[in-house]
């Protein structure tokens, strides 16, 4: 059937986009401009890519932010996952409405509040503010994000195929390892792509359960923004842009080839 394009639905689209990129491009145009007027363009350059190497504040930030995303996303996967297969394998147990509650709370929940119960849970339990309570509070709101992700692929896993292993000896344990977890693989790393995207760009939470030497990049950047836009600030946004496109082309990418790879063994076997 033939979707007839009309103006309205066109222009819709591209006002839509206009509206959603548009601030973008500018932002990474103008992070190559000569002059230290953001909103005046004087010739392109890379003289601010080059002096970033030399804010040695900046720097201490994104290394600070990069550290609490690979911890945060990796713990939260596993825990996320574990989360899944407890929703998808056990479906009666005792609290499981309370647990499923608790795994889908963060995600509507505002991160204000989740921020402040996580700042007067650290002040209650007596432990400082900084690195760890930062990468706690990141691993907590991020764990539900893989929890869906890989429970919407084990909803349409199929189950016989680990039935097949155990019947040939082999454990629990070594069916998930062996038989689940490479299938479930694309949707654990785009969990994980996921949950290390929200830590990279999270502010309201940081900013209430970071501490002395724990300053993200994105604390850092609003702290100067609110002083005025600097070319140095385009261009660190202008990584970021970069690093988190190339996190979700390579996760479309691995998964993508996963389904391709995945479709052509169910053919195989079909055709055997």
């Amino acid at each position: 059937m033939m979707v007839k394009w009309s103006r309205f639905n066109i222009a819709s689209i591209v006002f839509g986009f206009a509206f959603l990129y548009l601030p973008i491009v500018l932002l990474v145009i103008f992070s190559f401009n000569e002059s230290k007027l953001v909103t005046v363009w004087a010739g392109f350059s890379t003289k601010w890519y080059a002096q970033l190497l030399h804010n040695q504040a900046l720097l201490d930030a994104a290394w600070v932010t990069v550290r609490v995303g690979l911890i945060s996303a990796t713990v939260a996967t596993v825990l996320g996952t574990l989360a899944a297969l407890a929703m998808t394998r056990y479906t009666r147990f005792r609290g499981r409405m309370l647990f499923s509650g608790m795994i889908y709370a963060p995600l509507v929940m505002p991160e204000v509040i989740t921020g402040l119960s996580m700042l007067l849970l650290f002040v209650a339990i007596g432990l400082d503010r900084g690195f760890w309570t930062l990468t706690l509070a990141h691993i907590t709101f991020t764990m539900c994000f893989v929890a869906v992700v890989v429970q919407s692929r084990l909803l349409s896993f199929d189950r016989s195929i680990e039935e097949a292993a155990m019947d040939l000896g082999a454990t629990p344990v070594a069916t998930f390892l062996q038989v689940t977890l490479p299938v479930i693989a694309p949707a654990v790393f785009s969990g994980w792509v996921l949950a290390f995207t929200l830590s990279l760009d999270d502010l309201v939470i940081s900013n209430f359960t970071s501490g002395p030497g724990a300053t993200t990049l994105p604390m850092k950047i609003y702290s100067q923004v609110r002083l005025g836009v600097t070319p140095e600030i385009n261009a660190v946004c202008t990584i970021l842009i970069g690093i988190v496109a190339m996190g979700v082309l390579i996760a479309s990418v691995v998964s993508r080839r996963r389904e391709i790879q995945r479709v052509k063994d169910e053919q195989t076997a079909f055709a055997l």
